[in-house]
């Protein structure tokens, strides 16, 4: 029996990327994993690790190589379809690229791609601003069709008071609730 093809895209919000990895492997078990990178996720080195790395890892886990370009993005609509795709770590730049209907990397390519085969996008996003600047976006895509949200909380309402966080260990429990076609709750967590 052939496991369901869950898409699996990084953005640049690399603090999360631990927290993302400790879930692929349970994931890896599950589904067929499309691995997919934004071009900056792809090129940029942080203190919490080079880009390349973070491929070789990716591929590791995936068994493939991320697509990383707006070309290679495309196909994942009507041509290589998934079952669902999940944005993690989703930054609050691509929220408002969604929210607004910008396709301009690889990540908002293959959401488009998805999307318009009425299938789930999942967003478990990591934001400075998510309760300023990226809020009206968060809003945004909680009224959408096919979109759910990986709950979320404030993760450091001392330092940082606007931001929000999902709980990157619910990607899994989101992601069987989403292919059902609900909401995970609490959202707020």
């Amino acid at each position: 029996m052939s496991r369901p093809r869950i898409g699996i895209a990084l953005c640049g919000s690399y603090c999360t990327y631990e927290k993302l990895f400790a879930q692929l492997n349970a994931l890896a078990d599950k589904y067929e994993l499309v691995p997919i990178m934004s071009e900056t996720a792809a090129a940029t080195d942080s203190r919490f690790g080079t880009a390349e790395e973070f491929k070789k890892r990716l591929t590791s886990v995936c068994g493939t190589a991320p697509v990383t370009t707006i070309a290679d993005a495309e196909p994942l609509g009507p041509a290589k379809p998934m079952e669902a795709l999940v944005i993690a770590p989703c930054t609050g730049n691509t929220m408002a690229k969604l929210n607004h209907g910008v396709t301009d990397t690889a990540v908002t390519m293959a959401a488009k791609a998805h999307l318009r085969n009425g299938k789930p996008l999942v967003i478990a996003f990591s934001t400075n601003d998510g309760l300023s600047g990226s809020a009206a976006n968060i809003a945004g895509l909680l009224n959408r069709k096919n979109v759910y949200f990986v709950p979320f909380r404030q993760d450091d309402c001392v330092k940082k008071p606007c931001s929000l966080a999902s709980d990157f260990s619910l990607i899994d429990e989101t992601l069987q609730s989403a292919l059902l076609g609900k909401q995970l709750q609490p959202i707020l967590l």
